[in-house]
């Protein structure tokens, strides 16, 4: 890979590709948007690759910015900028960089954080996580996967400007995804400073908490970083507590449980190999002896735990995304439905329950209107104590949908009388 000082910054990254829209398209775009998808495209002029960075011109020729196009995408272009073709260089992208590490600098603790979440921080197809001295990157469209290696050069740039020294860059390109995209799965180091030091596994501390990461291996880049502080304020609410932590996972909002005081901890997930993680978390945090966990389906274990008269003071529901796409949504409500009914049920009275949903499909409205509905089937009275969303570092950008994700609420959790 090369360094940021073998890369001209002045290199013209606009071909000649011109992309021209149908008369009354483009209202996405036209609102702050950053795609362009297939149905509102009228022509396109020019000698030019796929992924290639072409100009967007509104059907009467004004010009509407530059983005990346790919004929094999229902997105045909992702934009890249609105300014004059002349500035789209590699100096462009090495501020566009510089300005989402410094956004993080003034948000959140960046010891683990994310450094480029794609649309939000105007690098579209691209997030970057960093796990102290390691970043991952997950490259998910052909024309930021043609820009990968500038970027990667000036994120290194940028981080040892402040004295940040990465040991790697390790690509987790792996999500089907990419198929979409006309891309093969990838993963592999892109960037070793010590070819001698290629181990995938990086410890990071977060709330105080130790976690070892398996980049390699973990879900998506290794971890959920935008947890971190909905894992934090549940700390707030534990100590004393009989907590159950379902989905699981590695362990993190179980072991931030244990770690804030829980008099006993409950984690259950499907996955061995998360549960033998979060075992070995919990050993290195020295909670082995508070926080437990087993490998169950939750769907199928929460049932089998009210009918044994089980009770927790403290229920979190941290599911997978139920929906990855609109058509699923109705089948989601009632998944999430189902989890958030068993989950009241378990809460003593008067107790806590936090649930969330990491689907934008999963509306803030819905997901409010599915859990409603979950009170008042079991006959429960929710009173909200927090309502939250995803870290600082996973922005959210009002003129891009996709970037709003998580839903996270904490609830006390009343009986009807």
């Amino acid at each position: 890979m090369k360094l940021w000082k073998d890369i001209d910054p002045t290199e013209a990254l606009v071909s000649d590709g011109v992309i021209t829209l149908k008369k009354g398209e483009g209202r996405l775009l036209k609102s702050g948007g950053a795609w362009v998808f297939d149905n509102e495209v009228a022509s396109v002029s020019g000698d030019f690759e796929n992924g290639a960075v072409v100009t967007v011109e509104d059907f009467d020729g004004f010009c509407m910015g530059y983005g990346f196009y790919n004929e094999h995408s229902k997105i045909r272009v992702r934009m890249l900028s609105r300014w004059e073709r002349e500035g789209l260089t590699p100096q462009f992208l090495y501020e566009r960089v510089q300005a989402a590490w410094e956004y993080r600098k003034k948000t959140v603790d960046t010891s683990s954080c994310r450094v480029i979440f794609s649309e939000a921080d105007w690098i579209p197809g691209m997030v970057v996580d960093k796990y102290e001295d390691v970043l991952v990157v997950e490259s998910l469209a052909l024309g930021i996967d043609r820009l990968k290696e500038i970027l990667m050069a000036a994120l290194l740039d940028v981080l040892d400007q402040d004295g940040i020294k990465i040991r790697g860059i390790f690509e987790r390109s792996d999500a089907p995804v990419r198929k979409k995209e006309g891309m093969a799965p990838y993963k592999g180091w892109l960037y070793l400073a010590d070819e001698t030091n290629s181990s995938p596994m990086v410890e990071i501390t977060e709330n105080g908490v130790h976690y070892l990461v398996d980049v390699e291996n973990g879900q998506k880049t290794g971890f959920f970083l935008d947890q971190k502080y909905n894992r934090l304020a549940m700390q707030n609410y534990v100590k004393g507590a009989r907590v159950l932590d379902c989905f699981t996972h590695m362990g993190t909002f179980a072991l931030n449980a244990g770690y804030g005081g829980a008099k006993e901890v409950l984690g259950l997930d499907i996955s061995e190999f998360a549960v033998e993680q979060a075992r070995a978390n919990a050993k290195r945090n020295g909670l082995e002896g508070v926080v437990k966990f087993e490998v169950a389906d939750v769907l199928d274990e929460l049932p089998k735990m009210e009918a044994a008269g089980r009770k927790f003071d403290v229920v979190i529901l941290d599911p997978p995304a139920f929906t990855k796409s609109r058509e699923a949504t109705k089948r989601a409500i009632k998944g999430y439905r189902e989890i958030n009914m068993r989950g009241m049920k378990l809460v003593e009275n008067g107790g806590i329950l936090a649930t969330c949903s990491c689907s934008h499909f999963m509306t803030e409205e819905l997901f409010k209107k599915t859990i409603h509905e979950a009170a008042a089937s079991v006959h429960k009275r929710l009173r909200q104590i927090e309502f939250r969303t995803q870290s600082p570092d996973h922005p959210i950008l009002w003129s891009a949908d996709e970037s709003y994700y998580l839903k996270f609420l904490v609830f006390q959790v009343v009986d009807e009388r």
